[in-house]
């Protein structure tokens, strides 16, 4: 191929490649292990895993709308007598997966974090005017939130699997507090 058409071809694919994100790096707002340790207070215990049973498997997929894409799930606890879990979990927006961390304690959300956000648009779920909502929230009938998140203009898929996740770790922390050994 000669040099002329090699610069032809690139810079036709080029455009193509980074309209589809192929190009775009993840931006990434916390490390995961960042967050556990600041989930913990810089002392996090080892992390556990969570083999989801096959009724189990049937609820995630109902919440989610698809099967969840792991086979175990990681998850950190103290010890079996806390009831506070923290846990990083990723869905996918439009295109790309969204990492999100959080920390629950009881039988609600304490806190959450966007920590990797890999999507072209919707980076606004970001923000703690948005996570914020989350914080205190609660598994209601049909395994949907005990409230309603205001979503955010242009990032409705984002906000969407974020809500999908909050209900998600809500799921697997109840599990986790009440079956595990």
């Amino acid at each position: 191929m000669s040099v002329r058409r090699a610069v032809l071809v690139a810079g036709l694919a080029a455009p193509l490649l980074a309209a589809r994100g192929a190009a775009a790096a993840p931006d990434v707002y916390k490390e995961p292990d960042e967050f556990i340790r600041s989930a913990f207070a810089g002392q996090p215990p080892a992390p556990q895993l969570l083999w989801p049973s096959p009724a189990l498997q049937q609820r995630m997929q109902a919440v989610l709308g698809h099967p969840y894409r792991q086979l175990r799930i990681r998850y950190w606890r103290a010890d079996k007598s806390d009831k506070r879990t923290a846990w990083v979990l990723d869905e996918v927006g439009k295109d790309e997966e969204i990492t999100i961390g959080f920390v629950l304690a009881g039988d609600a959300i304490e806190r959450t974090e966007v920590l990797v956000f890999r999507e072209s648009r919707g980076w606004e779920i970001r923000f703690p005017a948005y996570t914020r909502q989350f914080g205190g929230a609660r598994l209601a009938d049909g395994d949907r939130l005990d409230r309603k998140i205001d979503g955010i203009t242009g990032a409705t898929l984002s906000v969407q699997a974020y809500e999908r996740l909050a209900r998600l770790a809500l799921v697997l922390h109840r599990e986790v507090i009440t079956h595990a050994p």
